[in-house]
């Protein structure tokens, strides 16, 4: 969400126009060959060559740094003696909250995803507030955010957080960039919009009416204060909404959930949507990037939804696109149930049925004599010796079933064991009687392929919910009573 203008020879820019879509104005002028004199594609690009202590200026964007670092600081200093009444302090955060929806609701909600449309009147006032953000024109900022959704987290990222957070932030704008390195977009319909191409050929002007004289006439002309607002609603409020803006690239992809999507950076957070007008529910924008909103629930914070829907009720915006809300319910349940699964794969379920040995009946009693506590239940050997003596109903009960098919006990005979009983026992797996009650039936039921309720996770692993346990008898076996 850069700072500065391309010229119309800038690599960045000149690749998106074709024949038939560069508007006539954007047509090489006399002297393009002294720009592609300046520009040679053949020749190596300054950060395709390593920086060192003797080039590295040559690595940096001396305009940039002059326009985002050297102004602000400059205004800073200014200010110490400059007088701030209430009314232009009044006026630079409205004029902050209107250059910060040019941007917001303009460049990004309106250009970049197509996700309303206007109508001319309301075109033109984003158009202007937005130039006076200073963050590049509509054409040149809505191609880089196309490139950054198309190619998120890549080199071809303009603004990738994966390069560091200071980069993501700013730090792509101070060094400069390799035009050959960004990825391409298809800016085609900012080419046929007549204010985008307005603003774009006369966005210098633009810049400098909207971010600086204008704002201080508003100040001089109303309370007398020009200089006052030159400093304040010119310069400050322009390093202020730059700043927030940049928030965007770097803490909405570092800070917060990602509760529709883990795979790539952007992420949701409260504090980064307080500081950007909305933007900061990131990972759901990239997910739905052509929906209007960014915050979902009534209760989120995103202005600049409240503002596109007051615009669309004064008749100023049309044809608000949302998506489903199935299709984000859908992909909510996904992430839930990926991360669900990842948490699955860290506990400890026991040995898999199919991978324990199986044993016969009369091998499992000769085991339980001889000393070992083993205990099956549900066709399924448990050992139980470490746990004889922690058993909260007293070591003798646990011993009575040992040597025995304990499965009545275990379900209701002697104790309707829990949820977590049953958990327990199948960390204990140590075997499998051959032609065991349910165990059995069940594992020849999965090598035939019927309907045996089996559920796998992304990680293709069974799925065991509550009560659903192999040991687990819903009705207690007839014999319970004997057990």
């Amino acid at each position: 969400m850069p700072s500065h203008q391309p010229t119309s020879g800038d690599p960045a820019v000149k690749p998106e126009f074709s024949s038939s879509t560069a508007p006539a104005q954007s047509k090489p002028a006399p002297e393009e060959p002294v720009r592609n004199k300046k520009y040679d594609p053949k020749k190596p690009h300054i950060t395709e060559t390593p920086m060192t202590r003797k080039n590295w200026y040559k690595h940096v964007n001396w305009l940039n740094v002059f326009l985002i670092v050297g102004i602000p600081m400059i205004g800073c200093v200014v200010a110490l003696w400059t007088p701030l009444c209430w009314q232009t302090l009044v006026w630079s955060v409205i004029y902050y909250y209107w250059t910060g929806f040019g941007i917001t609701a303009g460049y990004h909600r309106l250009w970049a995803h197509t996700s309303y449309s206007a109508t001319l009147p309301l075109k033109i006032f984003l158009a202007a507030v937005g130039g006076g953000a200073v963050e590049g024109s509509i054409r040149w900022w809505a191609r880089d955010h196309r490139a950054h959704h198309r190619y998120t987290d890549t080199d071809k990222d303009p603004y990738s957080v994966r390069k560091g957070l200071l980069y993501s932030h700013f730090g792509w704008m101070l060094m400069k960039q390799n035009p050959k390195r960004i990825g391409r977009t298809d800016i085609s319909d900012l080419n046929d919009d007549p204010v985008v191409v307005w603003q774009h050929k006369h966005y210098l002007s633009v810049v400098f009416f909207m971010g600086l004289v204008f704002p201080s006439l508003v100040a001089g002309l109303g309370w007398g204060d020009y200089f006052g607002g030159f400093i304040y609603a010119g310069i400050l409020r322009i390093f202020f909404v730059q700043q927030a803006t940049f928030c965007v690239n770097s803490l909405a992809h570092w800070l917060g959930d990602q509760p529709f999507d883990d795979r790539n950076s952007p992420r949701d957070h409260l504090i980064t949507a307080l500081v950007t007008l909305g933007e900061g529910y990131h990972n759901f924008h990239h997910e739905f990037p052509s929906d209007y909103r960014n915050a979902i629930e009534w209760f989120q914070y995103d202005p600049t939804k409240w503002a596109i829907w007051s615009w669309k009720k004064l008749g100023l915006a049309y044809d608000l696109k949302q998506f489903r809300n199935n299709e984000i319910e859908k992909g909510r349940l996904q992430q839930q149930q990926k991360k669900l699964d990842q948490k699955r794969g860290k506990l400890d379920w026991g040995v898999p049925l199919d991978q324990l040995p199986v044993m016969e009946w009369d091998d499992y009693v000769d085991q339980a004599n001889n000393g070992r506590a083993l205990v099956a239940v549900a066709g399924i050997v448990h050992d139980v010796t470490d746990f004889v003596n922690d058993h909260p109903g007293g070591k003798n009960m646990i011993r009575s079933g040992m040597g025995k098919d304990a499965t009545a006990m275990f379900n209701g005979g002697v104790y309707n064991h829990s949820n977590a009983a049953h958990n327990l026992l199948s960390t204990m797996r140590v075997g499998v009687i051959r032609g065991g009650m349910e165990v059995e039936v069940w594992k020849r039921a999965a090598q035939e392929n019927k309907d045996t309720m089996i559920i796998k996770d992304g990680e293709g692993n069974k799925i065991l919910r509550a009560g659903n346990q192999v040991t687990k008898m819903v009705d207690p076996p007839a014999s319970a009573g004997a057990a």
